[in-house]
């Protein structure tokens, strides 16, 4: 084979993840290979022939690796039709020869910016300029070249070259991929620059002028909330772990629109305590959460919580699943929809998985518990518009709070107060909980009016409110909702503060003997 007909491949990628598997495989299959820097290097310890850049275009590389790839012999290999007679007549006067692959990754941006300890100066250094250029060139003369940009098409890639399938549309949908990729990297290097140099407001706001994302769709769901609304599951370029987006699905039927939702409401409510802790999620609202010794326990309490609206609900565990928990969770005339948690034994996963209804049926979610997306940008959609808000997930801190009332909570009150504040920012407002021993009593979710929302869960609770607690994620502005909770045998109250009217509900806690805490802090859920 002659130097003209020879088949090349540049490769220079930041991400080495299966490359020298990929790299042998065009080896074999009559590629010549060009590299530079780091990857040349990786490609030569793995025993791989490669060729220097630098040797090709007799030009080294500069500035510390800043320069080494924008050279007229790489993208005129790159750029160059050669069915075209004018660039053509420019290959061969310039000794050019036209590379039919291109593989390239980029410097990882995304990842360094989302340091804690990251400067100004990494995130600058971690900005790639030949690899995009190289991508866009590349993509752009995709008649000629394939551009591969990731790591998960190298299989594919190996395949339709050895069956001779890489036509015109494959390349054609690689290139579609590589400039999906570089709009996703500019855009971050954009929001991130727009970030720091925003001086629009004396106090940052953290938000930037403009705002553009870029999601990949990971699924199309069978439908949306109903039956005639389309839907799909769309996920972020690099998906903090702890998510849905990283979530294993080990068994039962597809997720739906509302089972998402709700399996996203269970792992935050669940992984809010680090005691074992088990929540039940209906219609995105806990109507069960309980935290014990034990987890088998603690999804006994939350089911207990409201059995009946427990039926069809989602479940949140916030320890790997044992077979006490699983067998708990099997017993007769209980109806799981999808259970989400950080692990299951063996043994619990064969009760799961081989009980009669549970089989095909029953959706089990595995994800790994962190705290690594608390705090993160929350979008709501507006006609029109988006809204943008820090999400209210960080973990509770009692630092500032207040004992307003002549009665200090005892012990057990203080752990219910906060046991249930914890679980009201998760309830739709108005929110009310009632709670006791470690256990949601009761929840009124979504009302209109606050004393509504006491009435309700006063009667979810029923007699077992009776020396238990009350949780408000707003402030009680009349005294008529503490006399609601007073009549069901409430004891203690933990609410934000701050009406005008405060000291007629604090008076109404001293009337009744009620211990109540002010937090400061509001946890409106619309």
């Amino acid at each position: 084979m002659t130097a003209a007909s020879q088949r090349r491949a540049l490769v220079s990628v930041s991400d080495k993840t299966n490359l020298d598997t990929f790299v042998r495989g065009l080896v074999d299959l009559g590629f010549e290979i060009l590299s530079t820097g780091g990857t040349r290097s990786f490609l030569e310890k793995a025993g791989i022939p490669v060729i220097d850049v630098t040797e090709y275009t007799g030009f080294p590389e500069i500035m510390d690796g800043r320069v080494k790839t924008l050279h007229p012999k790489v993208h005129g290999a790159i750029l160059g039709r050669p069915t075209l007679e004018s660039d053509a007549e420019a290959i061969a006067a310039h000794s050019i020869i036209p590379f039919q692959l291109v593989v390239v990754n980029l410097y990882p941006f995304q990842q360094t910016i989302a340091r804690p300890d990251v400067t100004i100066d990494d995130a600058i250094e971690n900005i790639d300029i030949g690899g995009p250029s190289m991508v866009r060139s590349a993509a752009k003369n995709h008649a000629h070249v394939g551009i591969v940009s990731d790591p998960q098409q190298y299989s594919e890639v190996l395949n339709r070259l050895q069956s001779d399938q890489f036509d015109g549309v494959y390349r054609r949908q690689l290139a579609a991929a590589a400039f999906e990729m570089t709009a996703v990297y500019d855009r971050a290097i954009s929001d991130y620059l727009a970030k720091i140099t925003d001086t629009d407001d004396s106090e940052s706001t953290g938000y930037g002028r403009r705002l553009t994302l870029s999601f990949q769709r990971q699924q199309t769901l069978r439908y949306g909330e109903n039956p005639h609304q389309r839907a799909a599951f769309y996920v972020e370029s690099s998906p903090a772990a702890g998510t849905l987006a990283t979530a294993q699905q080990l068994n039962g039927k597809e997720l739906s629109w509302n089972n998402l939702l709700d399996l996203d409401a269970a792992k935050a409510i669940a992984a809010e305590f680090s005691e074992p802790a088990a929540c039940v999620i209906k219609h995105n609202n806990p109507c069960g959460c309980a935290i014990a010794e034990t987890l088998a326990e603690a999804f006994e309490n939350a089911h207990a919580g409201d059995p009946v609206s427990a039926f069809g609900s989602i479940i949140g565990l916030n320890r790997i699943v044992d077979p006490s928990t699983a067998e708990r969770m099997c017993e007769p005339g209980r109806f799981i929809e999808a259970i989400i948690a950080p692990g299951y034994t063996p043994e619990a996963l064969e009760i799961l998985t081989n009980r009669p209804k549970w089989r095909n049926n029953v959706r089990l979610m595995q994800v790994e518990f962190t705290d690594a997306d608390r705090g993160a940008p929350d979008y709501r959609r507006l006609s029109g518009g988006l809204l943008v808000q820090d999400r209210d997930d960080l973990p509770v801190s009692d630092n500032d709070w207040k004992v307003v009332t002549e009665r200090q909570p005892t012990p057990a009150e203080q752990r219910d107060l906060k046991f249930s504040w914890a679980v009201c920012r998760y309830v739709k407002s108005n929110a009310i909980v009632f709670a006791r021993d470690g256990m949601l009593l009761g929840a009124g979710a979504g009302q209109m009016s606050r004393l509504d929302s006491s009435m309700i869960a006063a009667h979810k609770a029923g007699d077992r409110s009776s020396g238990g607690v009350v949780a408000s994620d707003a402030f009680f502005p009349f005294r008529d909702g503490i006399d609601a909770a007073a009549k069901a045998g409430i004891k203690a109250a933990i609410q934000p503060g701050g009406s005008r009217n405060d000291q007629e509900v604090i008076d109404a806690c001293n009337e009744h003997g009620i211990a109540m805490i002010f937090t400061g802090m509001r946890h409106f859920r619309h």
